[in-house]
């Protein structure tokens, strides 16, 4: 007996970009907007930038759009907003994120750069909540993402397809950034698979190969950017310090907390700078 696969993506024989593109239709299609100049992926913590940014011309479901899913995590909105900012560029704002921890397969995790980038987004913004190693980020901090390491053993690129990574977090944009709030950290994020959080020795491992952020999302959305052509500005929220820095435990809790504490500031930083591009 053969069964109907439910998702266009779980379909190996699918063409991901293709997916993308009728996803980027349906776009153009319910939002009345034919084409966006700006993405941004808006993680926990940061979702206010959103309603600062500029005017909303429409908000849809992630999920009457081709290829995407319901967030599994409180905290994302699931919805897609067509924002027309104060310069007259058009922004896509993407509060549904698909985590690899899920399971769907990091198709689905990148499907939301993808279309994006098929909307004619030339920018992306990648944004998070995350464990800090430096000891001085208190929860709260706002933080440059410099480079990644990606500790997912996966990739978005499939078959022989190479794509440079020296420059994926563009310095100019973190130079834009930084003209806005001079005082902004940065430092290089590492995606783990989750869903757990990591040990302190895994922590340390980190410390030792020259990561500063520990998180489980944005390194693989950050390489489907790239292998897209867009521009790529990562940006997390220390929302705790790391297993072993931090002397008490972690919990989903305390991220949910201290992005409701920082978000007011933080998403007001992120703002100014969207209106600096």
């Amino acid at each position: 007996m053969s069964t109907t696969l439910q998702h266009p993506l779980d379909d190996p024989r699918a063409d991901p970009f293709e997916v993308a593109a009728a996803a980027a239709a349906d776009i153009a299609e319910r939002t009345g907007v034919e084409r966006h100049d700006i993405a941004l992926t808006l993680g926990s913590g940061w979702a206010k930038a959103a309603d600062l940014i500029g005017e909303t011309v429409a908000n849809i479901p992630a999920t009457d759009v081709t290829g995407f899913s319901k967030p599994a995590l409180a905290g994302h909105v699931g919805s897609l907003r067509s924002i027309l900012l104060p310069s007259g560029k058009r922004a896509l704002v993407i509060g549904a994120r698909t985590h690899y921890y899920e399971g769907h397969g990091v198709r689905r995790v990148v499907h939301s750069v993808r279309t994006a980038a098929a909307t004619g987004a030339t920018i992306m913004i990648l944004t998070n909540g995350a464990g800090g190693i430096k000891p001085n980020w208190m929860p709260g901090t706002p933080v440059l993402i410099s480079d990644h390491l990606n500790l997912t053993a996966d990739s978005p690129l499939e078959g022989a397809t190479f794509v440079d990574l020296t420059d994926l977090y563009s310095a100019r944009l973190r130079g834009i950034a930084k003209s806005i709030e001079p005082g902004l950290d940065e430092g290089v994020y590492t995606q783990f698979r989750g869903p757990h959080y990591e040990t302190p020795a895994e922590v340390q491992m980190v410390k030792s190969i020259g990561g500063h952020i520990v998180g489980m999302s944005t390194a693989l959305e950050a390489i489907a950017a790239r292998q897209a052509g867009m521009e790529v500005l990562g940006m997390s929220l220390i929302t705790n310090l790391a297993a072993g820095i931090q002397t008490t435990p972690l919990s989903h809790a305390e991220v949910l907390e201290a992005g409701q504490v920082a978000e007011p500031v933080i998403s007001a930083l992120l703002a100014r700078i969207v209106g600096a591009l």
